[in-house]
């Protein structure tokens, strides 16, 4: 029921959302093995959405924190306004969430996904009301 009333909402919006396979923050991003990157944008106006976690430093057989005490991270941001190809988030202009936004244990992609999406959704609604 949920997937279904999701999938209305992004047909009716007037945002434009973009799934990026890149990492969408956190200089060590590429040793996360949960990255998901998403890219709003309406009327110019671009928003990265980007979740990393599930961490493994080399050498390592357990996952790292990306900070401290989290192991999964959603982060949202403006995109860089001289980036006109990739919209790029710029880590100076972070934009706060209402929701939760970490997770302090590893090895839980499936909630990370769900948190994920929950700002997704929070940061689509605002910028359809013109919030963000």
């Amino acid at each position: 029921m949920i997937e279904k009333k999701e999938k209305r909402h992004q047909m009716t919006s007037k945002v434009r959302r973009v799934e990026c396979g890149w990492g969408g923050h956190f200089v060590c991003a590429d040793m996360c093995l949960f990255r998901r990157n998403t890219h709003l944008e309406k009327d110019g106006i671009w928003v990265v959405v980007s979740t990393v976690g599930n961490m493994y430093t080399p050498n390592s057989t357990k996952a790292s924190e990306i900070g401290v005490g989290r192991f999964y991270e959603t982060m949202v941001f403006l995109s860089d306004v001289d980036d006109n190809e990739y919209h790029d988030a710029d880590v100076r202009k972070q934009i706060p969430t209402k929701r939760a936004w970490l997770i302090s244990e590893p090895d839980r992609d499936n909630e990370a996904n769900e948190m994920h999406e929950a700002i997704v959704a929070e940061i689509l609604e605002g910028m359809e009301s013109g919030d963000v």
